[in-house]
């Protein structure tokens, strides 16, 4: 069994013995720490608590829900919804901070809890240092009788969500009435089932092909919405002729797009697109993180901009995008932070916004990605035993490489002649990421085989070493 804590959250696998995985114990544990850091043991308020529908959701819920109460918080519990609308609810609230249960794209033997701040923004690193400090020394004050705090529900917040999208200026809903479309929807049995067909309806779209659409948790598939796993969604929007097809991730902050031919648009190409609509309304800069496609660069520099990269991770792309001042950015996973609405990925946002483009561009999907530079990306990882000091491997890979151009901002990303590599230990899992990007998807094979190869040389050698 598994446990990870990182900037993403905490994060592990559900059941076995006490001290394995993300078991009662331990939700108890870091919801009471994040109780105490949130409130900093002098303010008292509340917290918005959502989840996922994934299987173990109710049963963690209640756990986080009855822990947060006998810290003397009150909770609001917005139920079954999406990521990015917990983050809107807690600044439309006025709420201390937010806690979402979901493990996003992890199967379903996983769950997570996911930690907001008062801005609805995940935890900053330095916070994210303190809140596990806090958990470690595991001396928690519990409220007295008199002092728990309150439980309501509000089943509201993702009809708000809706409005605040379609209260964008760049989201035209008569431009997506016009254009008439036929559209598939991938929701892998999730809380997308209940939030995209709504916003859809919204947006005047009324030709509308469910799939995977009852929030019951029982994912159909594996729920990362990579081209491997999404058969089922390429076929269908064939056989309904629909003009596009989208598919979430189980908490509904990763959006891809399925051309109406049943070609994947690719999930690198939701931000670049998205993007290129926004800087022909807004011009303005972009930020990805540094394994994303190098397009988000080109389309930025052809609207005359600065492009910018960050470390893996929502809240380090968040950062940076402040820091330039971005109108737009994400992650080439699929993920969408449009300021203008929230800084957080949303894929809800990001529908709203690609139809809009679609709609403008008076053009096919498929013909809309042909405007667009082709860059491939291969995405690789190698499972890291417990004993592996990943560090030691990254800077031996830094060593070797030096005559290259290297950042280290998070990993080591090696530009060359052809391209990129990106290696860096995962947020999530306990594995190391190999990514490559070349103008071919030989070329990036080829890139990521040599560095896979390194790695594994290195591993061997550090083994006899020990």
């Amino acid at each position: 069994m598994t446990l990870i804590k990182s900037i993403s959250g905490i994060r592990g696998t559900i059941g076995g013995k006490s001290g394995d995985g993300l078991n009662p114990l331990e939700v108890v544990k870091f919801t009471g720490a994040y109780a105490s850091f949130i409130t900093d043991s002098k303010l008292t308020g509340k917290v918005v608590v959502g989840r996922d529908a994934r299987m173990s959701g109710d049963m963690v819920n209640k756990i986080v829900c009855g822990t947060l109460m006998s810290m003397g918080i009150d909770v609001i519990d917005i139920g079954l919804t999406t990521t990015p609308t917990v983050e809107i609810a807690v600044i439309e609230l006025q709420a201390l901070g937010g806690i979402i249960i979901t493990a996003s794209h992890n199967p379903k033997n996983w769950n997570a809890l996911k930690l907001l701040n008062s801005k609805g923004e995940f935890l900053t690193n330095e916070e994210a240092a303190d809140f596990i400090k806090i958990a470690e020394k595991n001396d928690r004050v519990y409220a007295e009788v008199n002092a728990i705090g309150k439980y309501s529900v509000n089943d509201t917040m993702i009809d708000l969500h809706i409005k605040k999208i379609l209260d964008l200026p760049l989201v035209d809903t008569e431009a997506i009435k016009k254009a008439k479309f036929n559209i598939t929807i991938d929701c892998v049995n999730s809380t997308g089932g209940i939030a995209v067909p709504r916003l859809l309806k919204a947006l005047g779209v009324t030709d509308v092909h469910e799939l995977y659409c009852t929030p019951d948790g029982k994912f159909p598939h594996n729920p990362e919405p990579l081209p491997e796993n999404l058969g089922s969604l390429s076929e269908s929007v064939v056989k309904n002729n629909s003009n596009v097809g989208f598919v979430v991730d189980p908490d509904v902050d990763r959006l891809a797009i399925v051309c109406e031919d049943g070609e994947m648009f690719g999930e690198e190409y939701t931000l670049v697109s998205i993007a290129d609509y926004v800087l022909s309304n807004t011009p303005g800069n972009t930020v990805s993180n540094l394994s994303s496609t190098s397009a988000l660069r080109d389309v930025t520099k052809k609207h005359g901009k600065e492009y910018f990269t960050s470390a893996v991770g929502e809240v380090n792309v968040v950062e940076m995008m402040k820091k330039k001042n971005a109108v737009i950015g994400g992650e080439g996973n699929g993920g969408v932070i449009y300021p203008e609405l929230h800084y957080g990925r949303d894929a809800l946002l990001g529908i709203a916004l690609f139809l809009t483009h679609l709609a403008k561009s008076k053009c096919s999907c498929s013909s809309l990605r042909t405007k667009y530079p082709d860059y491939f990306i291969s995405k690789n990882k190698i499972e890291a035993g417990a004993d592996v000091d990943i560090y030691k491997i990254l800077e031996q890979i830094k060593e070797k490489y030096k005559n290259h151009p290297v950042n280290t901002a998070d990993g080591v990303r090696i530009d060359v002649n052809e391209g990129w590599v990106h290696l860096r230990r995962s947020n999530t899992e306990p594995i190391i990421r190999i990514y490559a990007e070349s103008d071919s998807m030989s070329k990036a094979e080829t890139l990521a085989k040599k560095l896979l190869g390194d790695i594994r040389e290195l591993l061997n050698n550090n083994q006899e070493d020990d």
